[in-house]
């Protein structure tokens, strides 16, 4: 026996019992078993084979056999279905009867159709593969520009079509429908010129959702061209033939989303197979586009709750205000962060901010609750720590326990500020020689858990800045805490003055780099020059 080439490992185990088996029927003329050998053939000795690269039993003609192993008088080839690019031949080098031909050509009749069934099992999992791969980017996505983009370019691809276009319809924000379209395959600039396609013959089984439409040719179908007033394609108009269309249902409400529409100038490109893709895209899109649309009314109500509670920082004499509010830029994360600019009597004004813990309606809806208890207890004129306490003490009768962060300040011409921190990042005190100090750091626990909340006072003289934030400006996935109060320190020290709007805009995209997965609240007061 010839042992196989250096680095090859033999046939697999499939192949090493046929080979065990076909081995064992080389018969003499008398019907003796008769001695075989295996040599094993590399990819450059089958090419002289007819069949070379496919898997089975070849049956080599007498010049193949002396080519393939000299002073064989008989010989069968075993293609390995594990590594095609390899075989086995089984020779014999004595005189034999016809016994191997014939069982050569049973395993090939037994084999063939199992081949093709096989082959046939593993396209149609190759295309579920497919289906469920595009299935799993479509309804991760949350963003509906992106979405529909993908969803229409994954199925322009699967069904082979020269040009595809997904129109969809959206609700605004007062209700109203409209129609927005993407395309795949060519320039918008292809369909910029034509309006929007209308519920005529050919497009209302779609728009309708009656069911997918398939047509050889289009132009020939009995439904086309009846609408004034082109009776047909636009001049202009792509050439279309092959004709392929099908509905984006929501699997919720049972309504038509919008439309899969698919073109290619040829007769009959697309086939039952392509229909079953487009369907299966289709009804992914449908699940992902109502996630997406779900997602996006929270998003948008949470948002408009969010800004509805804060308030515009009112013009405070001898202080300079910059106020910001970001919702998160990724995710769904917003709704628990808030600030406050409240005038008090006797020419003070108390600057407020807070995060509650959690995010969406549930943290907007206590946000709103906590502002306007701090700004009731604040303009009865109570000191930092008495306003705190009761707020904490207000919180612990909600029905959901909770807790919340906020730091309080009061500043005032001739007092300097006092401040209580409950549980909140420090605020940054940039004094007018430039010096940095944090204040307020650990003071005590957030409202909702804590009872007793000290204050502390300092100096805030004209030319000095007081900057409060929430986290989001200074945490994120990829940023630690620490880390992140260090660079705003730094940020803040390098701040022009005065202090402008502009430049606290640009503090913000520095540490966050516009892409903070966290609301941002920021108050950033400056006490104006003497005479300034």
């Amino acid at each position: 026996m010839t042992a196989p080439p250096p680095g090859t490992d033999g046939p697999g185990p499939d192949a090493d019992a046929l080979l065990t088996a076909l081995a064992g029927v080389f018969t003499a003329p008398d019907g003796e078993r008769v001695p075989v050998e295996r040599v094993a053939l590399g990819p450059d000795r089958l090419a002289g084979l007819p069949t070379a690269g496919g898997s089975g039993v070849l049956v080599p003609d007498d010049a193949q056999l002396a080519a393939l192993v000299p002073g064989a008088t008989a010989g069968l080839v075993v293609v390995d279905r594990e590594d095609p690019g390899g075989a086995t031949a089984l020779i014999t080098r004595v005189a034999v009867d016809r016994t191997h031909l014939v069982a050569a050509e049973a395993v090939v009749t037994a084999t063939d159709g199992l081949r093709s069934a096989l082959a046939a099992l593993r396209a149609e999992a190759a295309v579920i593969d497919a289906l469920q791969s595009v299935g799993r980017r479509l309804t991760a996505q949350l963003d509906i520009d992106q979405l529909v983009q993908e969803a229409t370019d994954a199925a322009t691809t699967a069904v082979g079509a020269a040009f595809g276009a997904f129109f969809y319809n959206l609700i605004n924000q007062f209700g109203e429908s409209y129609t927005l379209y993407t395309l795949s395959g060519v320039p918008r600039e292809a369909f910029s010129r034509f309006p929007m396609p209308r519920n005529t013959l050919v497009f209302a089984p779609t728009f309708d959702g009656e069911g997918t439409v398939r047509s050889d040719d289009i132009t020939a179908d009995r439904r086309f061209g009846h609408n004034t007033p082109y009776h047909g394609m636009p001049e202009g108009h792509l050439p279309v033939s092959s004709y392929l269309a099908v509905s984006v249902i929501s699997p919720t409400s049972g309504e038509v989303l919008g439309g899969f529409f698919f073109g290619h100038p040829e007769r009959a490109r697309f086939t039952s197979r392509h229909e079953y893709l487009a369907e299966g895209i289709a009804g992914y899109s449908a699940i992902a586009l109502d996630n997406a649309q779900l997602y996006e009314r929270e998003r948008n109500y949470t948002r408009e709750l969010s800004r509805s509670m804060l308030p515009e920082a009112p013009a405070v004499p001898g202080l300079d205000l910059v106020t910001r509010y970001l919702p998160a830029a990724t995710g769904h994360k917003i709704g628990g962060d808030w600030f406050d600019v409240i005038p008090l009597d006797g020419g003070g004004t108390a600057v407020v901010i807070g995060d509650v813990v959690g995010h969406g309606v549930t943290a907007a809806t206590i946000m709103g609750q906590v502002r306007t208890a701090i700004r009731a207890y604040a303009v009865l004129g109570l000191a930092p720590s008495d306003v705190l306490r009761y707020v904490s003490a207000l919180l612990e009768t909600f029905a959901e326990p909770t807790f919340v962060t906020c730091f309080y300040a009061v500043l005032r011409p001739d007092e300097g500020l006092v401040y209580a921190n409950a549980g909140h990042l420090p605020a940054v005190l940039r004094r007018a020689d430039g010096t940095i100090e944090q204040l307020g750091e650990a003071m005590a626990q957030p409202l909702g858990v804590g009872r007793a909340f000290s204050e502390r006072s300092a100096e805030f003289p004209p030319g000095a800045d007081l900057l409060l934030y929430t986290d989001g400006l200074v945490e994120s996935r990829t940023r630690d805490l620490t880390q992140g109060i260090e660079w705003l320190l730094e940020e803040v020290a390098a701040l022009p003055r005065p202090v402008t709007a502009a430049a606290c805009d640009g503090l913000i995209a520095s540490l966050t780099g516009g892409v903070h997965d966290d609301d941002v609240a920021l108050v950033h007061v400056h006490r104006a020059a003497l005479g300034g």
